[in-house]
């Protein structure tokens, strides 16, 4: 029964949080404006309020804003609804975190923000621990401020802007918000959070350089996905210099533009006032950049590749690559074997062709990256990657004007690659000492592909010419054979090795006749035989006819008698 009455005591206390999380009510005075140091604000969890706007309706909130699930805080700036009622009451409904002081590292209850003595806003957790400073000690600040466009503003005796938070954005950029140029004081840029659920620093960002204003992946060197140079806009202006953000249409209730944790920067407006417990009511108006499905770094995570229709895939080269996860390859893979400076003898590069990478085209437009090569050929390309132990892939596409050569980049971090009909990818792996090295396809020159191909014309010339002579001796030998015919009785056929052993290598010489010697015999039961070795080779056939006719032509008791032949060498007897 206990058990219940807990159970029941903890759905209550969800619901109450669940709440509280969008609608509250503060007794207490709230203003926009601060003057007089030092003052302490402690977090009380939901929201508790530091700076507001006092008209009714959606208004920007300085303050604590908290989550449950886990329990985590952040200080920040949220657009709300506000309402207010008799006496000091006020209601705040909904909310929206447009710029946070500690994204990375949220606090607990009882942290506490002070703008101390010295002029420095301070936030500290639970335990003492230094989150975030405003880095303003000794700037004579007397006062904090938040205005009506949502920009938090430390300011001296003489009213002068000390520090705002406009100067410092997060993944949102309001009306009016300037992004201005990096130099090397200022380092201003948008950065996406890591997903909707949590809002710490991403890999993507926004910021002005050299001219444009660019969106890139924050590796090293940062690797671009989009550039531009339009000043017209009715969401933005831009001079070159300073990106603004505007509100377009100037009606609209509330407007905001967003870097978002996929890479996109969307613009969003408020679509009216109607408030529950899931909060106001936002929606996307426009996309900003003009990308295909794969042309954003992470659309199909780190060493997979995107096709057209924006499907995923693995590598095929499935020896040293695998995705994290076979049912999801949009959360991309990795190398089976990590690189290994120590083994670079075992390094190789294994070959993708018709694939292209999403930060080719803006390396080259911004000309900012150490990376970057030019005019050089496929081969230069691979070596270049090979003998730098960062290189983790090359990318490598011709000019039009294929006499130039072709660019080169070198990346030391792969992420997601795109399968179109243009360049050439090539991945370092790390092979294993007992493996054979794969080693990258190399070209070989036009001259050398002439030369062996004439000297394989010329080797099988002379191999059909040499087959041909053999198969005319053969034939020529083999005239021989269809002697028999021809010949009076039945002979027989003796091979060269015979007749030799026959007449002891043709030693015992009787005499020489027509056409060749004639050498004595012994046949293995004894006869005594006579052997006529024929001289000549083009005759030899026209000897032996001659001479078979004419010993086959006689028959007489003291005479000799034709018995066989050999054909290798025209030899009768």
């Amino acid at each position: 029964m206990m058990e219940e009455h807990r159970q029941y005591f903890r759905i209550l206390f969800f619901i109450y949080l669940l709440f509280c999380s969008s609608q509250f009510t503060i007794s207490q005075r709230l203003v926009n404006f601060i003057s007089g140091v030092p003052t302490l604000w402690i977090n009380k969890l939901t929201y508790t309020p530091i700076l507001l706007e006092r008209n009714t309706g959606l208004q920007f909130l300085y303050g604590f804003s908290c989550n449950f699930y886990p329990t985590e805080c952040f200080l920040g700036i949220s657009l709300v609804v506000y309402n207010s009622t008799a006496g000091e009451t006020i209601y705040i409904e909904g909310g929206h975190l447009v710029w946070s002081a500690n994204r990375d590292r949220p606090v607990k209850a009882n942290a506490t923000l002070q703008l101390g003595q010295d002029g420095n806003l301070v936030l500290a957790d639970s335990d003492g621990t230094l989150v975030w400073s405003s880095n303003t000690t000794g700037k004579s600040v007397s006062g904090l401020n938040l205005t009506e466009t949502g920009n938090l503003v430390l300011f001296d005796t003489t009213n002068h802007t000390v520090w705002q938070s406009f100067d410092h954005p997060t993944d949102c950029l309001l009306p009016g918000q300037n992004l201005v140029s990096v130099t090397a004081v200022t380092k201003s840029k948008l950065q996406q959070s890591v997903s909707a659920d949590n809002s710490s620093q991403g890999l993507f960002s926004l910021t002005v350089l050299n001219g444009s204003w660019a969106t890139y992946i924050d590796s090293d060197p940062p690797q671009y996905y989009y550039t531009s140079d339009n000043p017209n806009s009715p969401y933005w202006s831009f001079d070159g210099h300073i990106l603004t953000a505007l509100q377009y249409p100037p009606t609209s209730i509330a407007q905001y533009i967003q870097l978002g944790h996929d890479g996109h920067l969307r613009i969003y407006q408020l679509d009216n006032l109607e408030n529950n417990m899931l909060g106001l009511n936002w929606k996307e108006v426009c996309d900003i950049l003009t990308l295909s499905d794969c042309g954003y770094p992470m659309v199909c995570g780190r060493y997979i590749i995107c096709a057209n229709e924006g499907q995923c895939t693995c590598p095929v080269e499935v020896n040293f690559f695998r995705p994290f996860s076979e049912r999801k390859p949009n959360l991309g893979g990795t190398e089976l074997t990590p690189i290994s400076c120590d083994s670079s003898q075992y390094h190789s590069l294994v070959e993708l062709k018709n694939t292209a990478y999403f930060s080719f085209e803006f390396s080259h437009e911004l000309n900012s990256s150490v990376f970057w090569i030019e005019g050089k050929n496929i081969e230069d390309c691979q070596r270049a990657c090979l003998s730098n132990c960062s290189c983790k892939a090359a990318v490598y596409d011709l000019y039009l004007n294929m006499s130039l050569g072709g660019n080169c980049l070198l990346l030391n971090e792969v992420f997601s690659l795109m399968d179109v009909g243009v360049g050439t990818a090539f991945l370092k792996v790390q092979n294993s000492p007992n493996a054979p090295v794969i080693f990258p396809r190399q070209k070989m020159p036009f001259k050398v592909i002439i030369g062996c191909t004439l000297i394989g014309i010329i080797l099988i010339l002379s191999v059909c010419s040499a087959l041909s002579k053999k198969r005319s001796e053969k034939r020529k030998a083999g005239d021989f054979l269809d002697l028999e015919p021809i010949l009076p009785g039945i002979l027989t056929r003796f091979s060269y090795n015979e007749l030799k052993i026959i007449t002891d290598d043709f030693s015992r010489k009787l005499g020489k006749g027509g056409f060749g010697s004639v050498y004595e015999g012994t046949l293995s039961n004894g006869t005594k035989i006579a052997v006529k070795h024929l001289d000549g080779v083009g005759q030899a056939k026209e000897s032996f006819l001659t001479e078979v006719k004419t010993v086959g032509g006689i028959h007489h008791i003291n005479l000799v008698k034709l018995i066989g032949y050999c054909p290798k060498k025209a030899t009768g007897f």
